[in-house]
C-alpha cells in the first residue's frame, strides 16, 4: 500500500534523498500565515501557491497561505487531511527540451471552508501576520450582489467575503493604516483590481458600515490590476493519473499538473512593490505600471483561442486541447481564427509571435487539457474573451470574423445540450455555465429547424446584451454569417460544417 502525502512523508529521510522529488525543507512548512486566498481550485495551487513556495524556498517571503474554500468541492478537507502539502507537476518543454518537475508545494498552511469555518476566516483577518489577499473565483465572480448581507455567514458573493473580511480587520485594528493588505485578484477580467475595490466600496455604503472603513480601503488597501497566464489543467484522471502516481510513490488527492511557462504581471506603485517580495523569487512575476498590453494580449489570443475552438472540438469529438489542436480540421479552424481574425485585430506589440507560441503550448504532448473544463462559465468567458476581438476585427476591416462567426455558432449548438445530457446520463459533473442557460433556454423557445427558425434563433442570441455586454446583431453581417453557420451545423453536421468552412475560407 502506497503512503499517504503528509509531513511525516516529506520530513523523512528517504524523501529527503530523492532526486526526482522536491520537497520544501521541514522550517518552511511552520512559516507564519501571511496570506490568504480565496479559492481552492487547480489553478490557484499551480499559479500563486506555486510562486509564494517559491519565495520561500529563496527567502523572498517566508509566509504561507490560508485557502478560503466556497464551492463545497471538498478541496479544503482533502489538503488539511495532507496537512497542507500537495504535489505539482509541472510538465511540457522549456527552450526546446522536455521536461518533467515533481514539486511539493509547501506553502499552504490550512484551508477553510467559508460555509462552515466563517469565524476562523474572520479570525485570519485579524492576525497581525497577514499582508496579501489573493483570490481566483472566475471571471463571475467579481460582480455585485444586491442582496449581500453584512451579517451573513457568510456573505454569498467573493466581493461580499471579501468587505466583511477587511471589516473585520479594520476594526480590530481601529483602521491603522499600517495594519492595510494588498489585495491580488487573478479572475480574468479587465482592471480585475479596481473593479473589485469598487464593489467593495459600494457594499460598504450599502451596509451602512463605519465610515472609517471606506477612507481606510481607500488609503491603505492597494488593489492590484493583474494578468495571470498558465495553462493549469488540473488533478489529472486516468492513466495520466496512474501514471504519476505511481512515478511518485505515495497518494496526493490534489496532484495538480500545469505547464512550465508562467506569467504573473501585476500593476503596482512602486511605493507597493517592497510589499511584493515574493515578486523577486520568479522571472514569471513582473511588477509593471500597466497590465493592459499583457491581458489583452492573453485573455484574446490563448484564452480566446480556447473558447472559440472548444465547442466545435466537442461537437466533432476531441476531449482534450491537444487532439483538437492536431486534428485535421478543428486545428486549421483555430489558426485560421488566431492568425487570421483575432491577431489582426490586436493593437499590442508581439502578438504573432505570442500566438505562435500559444499553438505550441495547446500541442504541449505532457499536458491533458480536458475541453469539457474550459466549458466552466462558457457564456461569461465568450464575452471577455471572444466578443471584443469580434467587434474589433469588424470594426476596424468592415466586414464579419467568418471562423469567429462559425465558433459562436458552435457554441449555440453545443448549449442545446446534448453532450452535457450524455455526460450527466453517464454519472459524469457538467461544468456551470449560469450564463449559458439563457442560451439554451432558446432553444426551447425557437423550435423551428429550418432557417427561419435558425435566424430567430440567433437574433435573440445575438441581441442579448445581457449576455453580450452589447448587441451583435450590430455587427455588420455578424448574425447572419452565424446562421448560415449554425443552419449547417445542425443539417449537415459539426464536421460537414466545419470542411465546407475552411473550404469557404481557403478559396476566398
Amino acid at each position: 500500500m502506497q503512503s499517504n502525502l503528509n509531513r511525516e512523508l516529506v520530513s523523512s529521510s528517504s524523501f529527503r534523498e530523492r532526486t526526482d522529488v522536491t520537497a520544501p525543507a521541514a522550517e518552511l512548512l511552520d512559516l507564519p500565515e501571511k496570506a490568504v486566498q480565496f479559492g481552492t481550485g487547480a489553478f490557484l495551487r499551480g499559479f500563486v501557491d506555486y510562486f509564494i513556495d517559491a519565495a520561500n524556498r529563496s527567502g523572498h517571503f517566508d509566509g504561507r497561505v490560508v485557502m478560503v474554500g466556497s464551492t463545497g468541492s471538498g478541496r479544503d478537507q482533502v489538503l488539511n487531511e495532507q496537512e497542507g502539502l500537495y504535489t505539482l507537476s509541472i510538465q511540457g518543454i522549456s527552450e526546446g527540451v522536455a521536461s518533467t518537475e515533481h514539486r511539493v508545494i509547501g506553502s499552504v498552511s490550512r484551508a477553510l471552508s467559508a460555509r462552515d469555518d466563517w469565524d476562523d476566516v474572520l479570525a485570519c483577518a485579524r492576525s497581525t501576520e497577514l499582508e496579501i489577499v489573493f483570490s481566483n473565483t472566475t471571471e463571475v465572480g467579481i460582480a455585485l450582489d444586491e442582496g449581500d448581507q453584512a451579517e451573513m455567514r457568510p456573505p454569498r458573493s467573493f466581493p461580499g467575503k471579501l468587505t466583511r473580511f477587511l471589516f473585520e480587520r479594520a476594526q480590530a485594528f481601529d483602521f491603522d493604516p499600517a495594519r492595510g493588505v494588498v489585495i491580488i485578484p487573478c479572475e480574468l477580467i479587465a482592471e480585475n483590481g479596481d473593479r473589485l475595490r469598487d464593489i467593495v466600496l459600494a457594499l460598504a455604503a450599502r451596509w451602512k458600515l463605519d465610515p472609517r472603513f471606506a477612507r481606510w480601503i481607500q488609503e491603505a488597501v492597494p488593489f492590484c490590476n493583474t494578468l495571470v497566464d498558465r495553462i493549469v489543467p488540473g488533478t489529472p484522471t486516468g492513466e495520466q493519473r496512474k501514471r504519476i502516481i505511481a512515478e511518485l510513490g505515495y497518494e496526493d488527492g490534489l496532484l495538480t499538473v500545469c505547464e512550465v511557462y508562467r506569467l504573473f504581471a501585476i500593476q503596482a506603485d512602486p511605493a507597493v512593490h517592497a510589499r511584493l517580495r515574493f515578486a523577486a523569487a520568479d522571472p514569471g512575476i513582473l511588477l509593471t505600471d500597466d497590465v493592459t498590453p499583457f491581458r489583452e494580449r492573453k485573455v484574446r489570443i490563448l484564452n480566446g483561442g480556447h473558447s472559440i475552438m472548444v465547442s466545435a472540438a466537442l461537437l466533432i469529438g476531441c476531449e482534450t486541447v491537444r487532439e483538437a489542436v492536431e486534428h485535421p480540421l478543428v486545428g486549421p479552424f483555430l489558426q485560421r481564427a488566431l492568425f487570421e481574425e483575432i491577431v489582426p485585430s490586436l493593437d499590442v506589440p508581439g502578438a504573432e509571435k505570442f500566438a505562435h507560441e500559444v499553438v505550441d503550448r495547446f500541442a504541449n504532448p505532457y499536458i491533458r487539457h480536458a475541453l469539457f473544463d474550459i466549458t466552466l462559465q462558457a457564456a461569461m468567458k465568450m464575452r471577455v474573451r471572444v466578443v471584443p476581438s469580434i467587434m474589433r476585427y469588424t470594426i476596424k476591416h468592415g466586414r464579419t470574423p467568418d471562423s469567429l462567426a462559425f465558433g459562436f455558432a458552435a457554441y449555440l449548438l453545443f448549449m442545446r445540450g446534448e453532450l452535457h445530457d450524455q455526460r450527466r446520463a453517464a454519472g459524469i459533473a457538467v461544468p456551470q455555465d449560469d450564463q449559458g442557460e439563457r442560451v439554451r433556454a432558446l432553444w426551447s423557445a425557437h423550435r423551428g429547424s429550418d432557417e427561419a427558425g435558425i435566424g430567430e434563433l440567433v437574433r435573440a442570441a445575438c441581441s442579448d446584451t445581457t449576455l453580450w455586454g452589447t448587441d451583435l446583431t450590430e455587427m455588420r453581417g455578424f448574425a447572419e454569417a452565424v446562421t448560415a453557420h449554425l443552419v449547417r451545423l445542425t443539417q449537415a453536421g459539426p464536421q460537414a460544417a466545419l470542411e465546407a468552412h475552411l473550404a469557404a475560407a481557403r478559396s476566398a
